[in-house]
């Protein structure tokens, strides 16, 4: 499968048709590891993370650097200071600023954030701030998206701020279940922006998501758990709050989860 890195980046308002070979997968992996598998199984893209057990923040520089020297795909970069919801203060916003230009100074292809206001709307003023500081990499506004008031008025806000991408899972707890609401989006943006159904896509049901969107790009974490190789194991500790993950299981993505995935979209297109 061709992957694309020519037209990332090159116009502000993406038109859907312009994608090579007409759809691109992109997969959320927080490892070297699952960045190589996702490259391996056909992903189009990457969008790298930390700690994907609080949906994904803002990676290490050093996860970055390494994955860059492994991997040929466009790296898109999460920026997110903290897990919880997407209302940021001074110093948060701070935070992102510096992110973001040293992420950029460190070879990230793109760019994944998004901030809201209280009452529920897309903070426009600090999107500003941040897409300034991201050009001239492309940004996805990511799925902060899906815990806004009115979507219908919030796509607007983000077309017109000048996002590239936006990833959502339809406002509801997976694309499964928010694909009336996706197709909506995409009927409204008219290829203004590319818009990238997210969260809970799997095999089982992502030519359903695909055809009922009509979608050219989608997201997927495409992972498998697996055991740790610890021998010697202390099982009195757990180094995080109750909810955390386990101390001995990996999550990685697998190379034919990716693959099938990638498979069923090129089928289904």
């Amino acid at each position: 499968m061709k992957h694309f890195h020519s037209y990332e980046g090159e116009s502000m308002n993406r038109s859907e048709g312009d994608i090579t070979g007409g759809f691109l997968m992109e997969v959320c992996v927080d490892s070297v590891e699952s960045a190589v598998n996702a490259e391996i199984g056909g992903a189009g893209r990457l969008e790298l993370c930390s700690s994907l057990l609080e949906g994904g923040l803002t990676p290490s520089l050093g996860l970055l650097q390494v994955v860059k020297q492994y991997v040929k795909i466009p790296v898109y970069v999460m920026i997110r200071p903290r897990g919880g919801d997407f209302l940021y203060s001074d110093q948060e916003a701070e935070v992102m600023q510096k992110d973001i230009e040293l992420m950029k100074s460190y070879g990230a292809d793109g760019l994944v954030f998004g901030a809201l206001t209280k009452d529920g709307q897309v903070d426009a003023d600090l999107c500003m701030e941040l897409l300034a500081a991201s050009r001239p990499l492309p940004v996805t506004f990511h799925r902060a998206f899906d815990m806004i008031h009115e979507p219908v008025v919030a796509l607007e806000t983000v077309i017109s701020l000048g996002f590239h991408r936006l990833l959502t899972s339809g406002c509801d707890s997976s694309a499964l279940e928010g694909l009336p609401l996706i197709k909506r989006l995409i009927d409204q943006a008219k290829g203004r922006i590319t818009i990238m159904p997210g969260g809970g896509i799997t095999q089982r049901n992502l030519q359903r998501i695909l055809e009922g969107s009509g979608a050219l790009e989608f997201h997927c974490s495409a992972r498998s758990s697996r055991d740790s190789a610890m021998k010697f194991r202390n099982t009195c500790v757990t180094m995080g709050a109750s909810f955390s993950a386990p101390e001995y299981g990996l999550k990685v993505a697998d190379v034919s989860k990716v693959r099938t995935l990638n498979d069923i979209a090129k089928n289904t297109l």
